[in-house]
């Protein structure tokens, strides 16, 4: 099953790490560490130019990459159904 992201962007549900609220998550010194390692090696994808309200971390065949989306975090996980 493929979840939508935003714009053109679609992922495999089962890439998929986790499904976080970037306003929330954020705050956490860990969060911030994955997502700077992940931004500092080109792993983080902006999928739309609005304010971002969530990011999902992908592990992909070439390593973990991190999608910000527009669409919140309940949404997402919403439409990934029962994975969460």
């Amino acid at each position: 099953m493929y979840i939508h992201l935003g714009e053109r962007i679609s992922i495999h549900d089962s890439t998929v790490i986790g499904v976080f609220d970037l306003e929330n998550t954020t705050v956490g010194q860990d969060t911030r560490a994955v997502l700077g390692r992940l931004e500092k090696e080109g792993r983080v994808v902006n999928v739309s130019a609005e304010m971002p309200k969530s990011f999902v971390i992908c592990m992909e065949p070439d390593g973990e990459k991190a999608y910000i989306s527009s669409i919140s975090a309940a949404t997402l996980r919403k439409r990934a159904g029962t994975m969460f």
